[in-house]
């Protein structure tokens, strides 16, 4: 399992009070995403490239705003 340090993890500027989003941490490897309320239940490790190939994906997607 890739752990992540601390200072990598980021959060959403979309981000709500309510917290309902998810939280990245990014190095050259690989990308790494939790829940932003449950830091502790550990995180998904995807590729870099696999990840970058998602929000292209999603960008380029009808319907994306």
């Amino acid at each position: 399992m890739t752990t992540f340090p601390t200072q990598l993890w980021r959060t959403s500027s979309y981000t709500q009070e309510a917290g309902q989003c998810v939280e990245v941490a990014i190095t050259a490897e690989a990308v790494g995403v939790r829940d932003t309320k449950n830091r502790a239940a550990g995180h998904l490790t995807v590729p870099a490239a696999a990840f970058a190939q998602f929000l292209n994906t999603v960008k380029t997607t009808n319907g994306w705003r």
